[in-house]
């Protein structure tokens, strides 16, 4: 389900970041927690989908 939710955010990322609209920063908060989460699940060595 963490997999799930950042791939869904680094899509909602990557469209704002070509929309240039990029609700003051939040999406870049959400991206980085994304990103985080998917590192987290590579060093346990679990699968990333």
């Amino acid at each position: 389900m963490l997999t799930t939710i950042a791939i869904i955010l680094i899509i909602l990322w990557l469209l704002g970041v070509v929309t240039s609209n990029t609700m003051n920063g939040f999406i870049h908060i959400l991206i980085v927690i994304a990103v985080i989460v998917l590192l987290i699940r590579v060093i346990r060595g679990q699968r990333i989908l």
